[in-house]
């Protein structure tokens, strides 16, 4: 009785997001941990089969580090920034499209999914230019400067006709935040911000960030002080108060973006618990935050 009741909880929610975009951003130990990415891939396939069109962009963050130490190429980072030049870009692409995303899509198939990799530059998925230079303080004068990150893009447009096309023939696209200038160049993007913008772009019911973290806390410092529900207006109070910072901050932002896009709901949730994705979807307690308009 205890699995119907599962099952039953679950059906308003299969009805309700039946044929809608879910999109999913992969990152933290739902990406390292070599089990958690088999349950994360599992839980998606399972997205797919219950009538939901899951989209999935994935970081590496990192990954790109450790292969840049083993090729003898120390990373630089200015306020969490990679500055990227052309050997670290080629290294981000061979970490994010040739290593990461394959996996990914390896495990989505081995669960009886339709996996397809992409990067931003199939089809100008993700058109780009680079970033202006980023100003920071000086921390011994107190004088602004201004550093130049390299290869790293912001988007300028989102092409999402393959997305589409994937989507309506029930594969499940998986994205590496690379982006395209112009001119044909590669550039670095932020991942969730990537995933935020495709999100919005093609009209997701929920965008689902895994991280590392519970989600949202009333006190950063308490596991227990989670917050389940939150308009965007209180997430604006908590990022002035303070409550809202590093890591969480961008994530945040995120979500906030996504829902002014038109999403319905962002939810940061812990990735480290086994079928997070299942347990935020299809039950009434979910799992993380909740954030919407």
């Amino acid at each position: 009785m205890k699995t119907v009741n599962i099952l039953i909880e679950a059906l308003p929610y299969i009805k309700k997001f039946h044929k809608k975009k879910i999109l999913i951003k992969y990152g933290g130990h739902a990406m390292i941990d070599a089990a958690a990415m088999e349950s994360t891939a599992r839980d998606t396939v399972l997205l797919k089969y219950v009538g939901m069109e899951p989209i999935v962009v994935h970081g590496g963050g990192p990954e790109i580090s450790r292969s840049m130490n083993k090729l003898g190429k120390e990373p630089k980072f200015i306020e969490g920034l990679r500055i990227t030049d052309q050997e670290t870009m080629d290294i981000v692409k061979m970490v994010l499209v040739g290593k990461i995303n394959t996996e990914i899509v390896s495990k989505i198939c081995l669960h009886g999914g339709k996996g397809i990799g992409l990067s931003g530059k199939d089809s100008q998925l993700l058109l780009a230019k680079k970033k202006d230079p980023h100003m920071i303080m000086d921390k011994v004068t107190g004088e602004e400067k201004y550093v130049d990150l390299g290869l790293v893009g912001k988007i300028e447009s989102i092409n999402p006709e393959i997305i589409d096309m994937l989507t309506e023939n029930n594969y499940i696209p998986i994205i590496s935040p690379i982006g395209v200038d112009i001119n044909a160049n590669s550039l670095n993007l932020n991942a969730d911000t990537v995933a935020g913008d495709i999100a919005s772009e093609v009209n997701a019911e929920k965008l689902i960030i895994l991280t590392d973290v519970p989600g949202i806390l009333e006190d950063p410092s308490d596991p227990e002080s989670l917050i389940k529900e939150i308009g965007i207006d209180e997430v604006k109070e908590l990022i002035e108060a303070g409550t809202i910072k590093e890591g969480m901050l961008p994530k945040t932002l995120t979500c906030m973006d996504a829902i002014e896009g038109g999403v319905k709901s962002a939810h940061i949730i812990d990735g480290r618990i086994k079928h997070s994705i299942l347990l935020e979807i299809f039950t009434k307690k979910g799992i993380g935050t909740m954030i919407t308009l």
